[in-house]
């Protein structure tokens, strides 16, 4: 099976298609890229900026190049040597807009009669043989109803009339009536939606990729690309989604002829990859975790932890406390619907009722550690979230202890649909409950709370991230690694540069009490949040910041939400956001942080970088974070990439034009094309993994390791730790570590003999260094 060195993501939309992803190319040859890694390509949405609302998978989406388009990547990356990685969604459709999507437009005008019935996951007797499409700004909307030219409107929307439902001069509302689905107000879709989704997004249908037929539908194009040569492998967008994971990987498989497969899976701590997945690894987000907190220092935990509880008024919240009360705000709230079918499918011999059910199967999911179990694989895991469940509300036990069995069967046959449907909902809470709430309460530090990270594990030492590397290579040695993704929460350099409050506890505390002081938030713990974020990515425009800062606070769920919006204090979250420019004193001590945190916070990106670009796996590089890229979450981490600036500065670096210190936008631009460089180029370098001691009075600020098979015959990484705390030790003084031969550094030129080399002079000019043995 051919595998990638190194992936380079591509986010395509209608302003970057594949034609300009393939005149990328030559520059993705020169920075070093293995493989480039495509956002989805099938038609979606029109005006989509991601792909992942597909509307018809049997064609590639013309907004983002057509086939042609992917004829000409394919061939340029062909021509360049490069391979080809597909982003793809089996999970779900977009159906925003019936119209566009043949298979729901065809669902919503026949219903049950559908061929395309079978392909979407819809509850027909809980919607009394209709689809309930929650759309209508009130009950009362229907007045607004119109029948024009064959269809049935509601202002700019469009559905389909069944045959024979209309006559000239029918009422819209008689019509709407005998139809096919029903359209409700949309607050209903809470706890009266009848068709699985793509976690709380109505406008995504869940697929049925299960039945063989929907699948062969579903991967018809996909399939195509594999049997004419245009890609190399494929990414599967939310696994956990889906009936039966380990089924459709073995299917995929097979239809692409074990060609190279990664999964969009979150990993919880001690979790591992289900090892009936046929497939090579993950996305990369376990990588991301432990290589943030080999940079924090674990010392300063104590002083963010005081911090974040006097920002609170009291002692911060357990997370685990946190955590199941955003899953049970997420169960009884906007995923209710989810709850109340799984509730409809206990049997009613339990004597249970629907209330009853609800409630203890939504304990039980609020107490999983994990965002779901591939039965049999993880039967215990179930077992001891219905203990839990148990001991907090021993009121539900018994009704717990009936449902255990049931969940535990998951089988194919009818009697194990619940146990099947548990299992795909477990991942939707988890989901809703942790990364898009419980990650905007539990806020001390902003590098913890990452996609797919454990906010409770602070920081790491060297022995124990050499330990998990360790295992990477002997597990998942093909598994991608990364620092950013279109879905991460904060960027790679804004986390590096937030991480070094942990060193400057004293700095960060008088900041925070001061700009409390210049501009207040009602909110305790949201300050906390706000200012870290804006400091990470500073400087920035007053419209992104002000984007992140709603969406935070209506995420966090505290003072604001999405579905009731608190006019009151989302007015003075913006002028908090607004003081940031407009208040000379906030601006001033704005300023003031960021030029401390930043030279410390560039150390932390290039060695974060360096180590994520040649530790075990398969490194992707995020578009444009080959600079410096401070974003937050989505949509701010999803801008154009100027990619001919990117291309000029990588010219003058091969020209001999080397960046003067860390600070430099080339420096990183240098770290990782040298790094991708030298992967593709001798990949009998990396091998193997060993780490590489220091010794001396800085040596805990050294992280080292080679990557060679045999002593000292691999490359060799060098990255700073702890910037700030060397700085005031006197920098690294004797520090020493033991060269076993020769050795050049690949980003600066410069030689070292065998033997004892002082980690400083290796250092000299940049934080990282990337040594290669010498000789022949």
């Amino acid at each position: 099976m051919k595998a990638p060195v190194s992936t380079y993501r591509l986010q395509l939309n209608a302003d970057f298609t594949l034609q300009d992803a393939a005149r990328t190319v030559p520059y993705l040859k020169l920075l070093g890229v293995d493989w480039v890694y495509l956002s989805p390509i099938l038609t979606s949405e029109q005006g989509s900026t991601h792909g992942y609302d597909v509307t018809d998978p049997s064609s590639v989406d013309a907004e983002r190049g057509g086939p042609e388009g992917l004829l000409a990547l394919s061939a340029a990356a062909r021509e360049a040597g490069l391979g080809v990685l597909v982003d793809i969604v089996p999970n779900h459709m977009g159906v925003a807009t019936p119209s566009q999507n043949p298979w729901w437009w065809s669902l919503l005008k026949e219903g049950r009669e559908s061929p395309w019935a079978k392909a979407f996951d819809v509850d027909w007797a809980a919607g009394n043989n209709r689809i309930r499409i929650p759309i209508l700004g009130s009950s009362q909307d229907l007045d607004a109803l119109e029948v024009q030219d064959g269809e049935l409107c509601y202002y700019e929307h469009r559905f389909p009339l069944a045959a024979g439902s209309y006559s000239a001069g029918d009422h819209p509302s008689d019509v709407h009536a005998r139809q096919h689905y029903e359209l409700i107000e949309w607050r209903r879709a809470d706890s009266d939606l009848n068709y699985r989704r793509f976690f709380a997004v109505n406008s995504l249908a869940g697929l049925r990729v299960e039945d063989p037929e929907v699948f062969a539908a579903a991967h018809q194009e996909i399939l195509r690309w594999f049997r004419e040569g245009l890609v190399d492998g494929i990414r599967i967008d939310h696994p956990d989604g889906l009936a039966d994971p380990e089924g459709y990987l073995h299917r995929l498989r097979e239809g692409i002829d074990g060609k190279y497969v990664l999964v969009e899976k979150i990993l919880e701590p001690g979790e591992s990859l289900p090892a009936s997945f046929d497939c090579e690894g993950t996305t990369g987000y376990d990588a991301l975790a432990d290589i943030d907190r080999i940079f924090i220092d674990d010392d300063g935990q104590s002083g963010i932890d005081s911090v974040d509880a006097s920002s609170r008024g009291r002692r911060s919240p357990q997370y685990e406390e946190t955590i199941h009360g955003t899953k049970r705000r997420v169960t009884n709230g906007i995923l209710h619907s989810e709850i109340l079918r799984l509730a409809r499918l206990v049997p009613g011999s339990l004597a249970l009722g629907m209330d009853e059910s609800a409630d203890a199967l939504s304990e039980i999911i609020a107490a999983f550690p994990v965002y779901r179990t591939y039965l049999p694989e993880g039967a215990d895991v179930l077992r001891k979230a219905c203990q839990d469940a148990g001991s907090r509300r021993p009121e539900l036990q018994a009704a717990v202890d009936l449902l255990l069995p049931l969940l535990l069967n998951a089988g194919p046959g009818d009697d194990a649909e619940l146990g099947r449907r548990f299992q795909q909902t477990s991942g939707m809470v988890m989901a809703k409950g942790v990364e898009d709430s419980a990650f905007f309460r539990h806020n001390r530090l902003g590098t913890l709370t990452e996609v797919g990270a454990d906010p409770t594990e602070f920081a790491i030492t060297a022995e124990e991230f050499h330990a998990r590397m360790r295992i990477r290579l002997e597990q998942i040695p093909l598994s991608m690694t990364t620092l950013s993704t279109h879905d991460t929460k904060r960027s790679e350099d804004t986390r590096a540069r937030i991480s070094v409050l942990a060193e400057l506890v004293p700095e960060w505390r008088l900041f925070l009490d001061r700009v409390h002081e210049l501009t207040p938030l009602p909110e305790g713990p949201l300050p906390n949040l706000l200012w870290q974020s804006i400091a990470g990515v500073w400087p920035a425009d007053r419209e992104r910041l002000q984007g992140f800062a709603r969406k935070a606070a209506r995420e966090a769920g505290n003072s604001t939400d999405w579905a009731d919006p608190n006019e009151d204090f989302e007015r003075l979250l913006a002028q908090a956001v607004d003081a940031a420019f407009d208040h000379p004193e906030v601006n001033k001590e704005l300023e003031a942080l960021v030029s401390l945190l930043n030279p410390y916070g560039a150390s932390n990106s290039l060695a974060a970088k360096l180590v994520q670009l040649t530790m075990p796996g398969v490194p992707d590089v995020y578009e444009g974070t080959e600079f410096w890229e401070r974003s937050l979450t989505d949509p701010d981490n999803r801008r154009p990439v100027d990619f001919n600036s990117r291309r000029q500065a990588l010219e003058r670096l091969d020209g001999g034009n080397l960046p003067a210190s860390c600070l430099a936008e080339e420096t990183k631009l240098l770290v990782v094309s040298r790094a991708l460089r030298l992967r593709r180029d001798r990949p009998e370098l990396f091998r193997g993994y060993t780490p590489v001691q220091a010794a001396g009075s800085a040596a805990n600020h050294l992280l080292a390791f080679n990557r060679g098979e045999g002593t000292g015959g691999g490359a060799l990484t060098l990255a700073t730790r702890l910037p700030r705390g060397l700085e005031q030790k006197d920098g690294w003084q004797e520090t020493r570590i033991r060269l076993e031969t020769d050795m050049g550094d690949e980003l600066t030129g410069r030689s070292f003999s065998a033997g004892d080399a002082l980690v400083g002079d290796i250092l000299g000019s940049y934080p990282v260094a990337l040594l290669v043995p010498t000789q022949a």
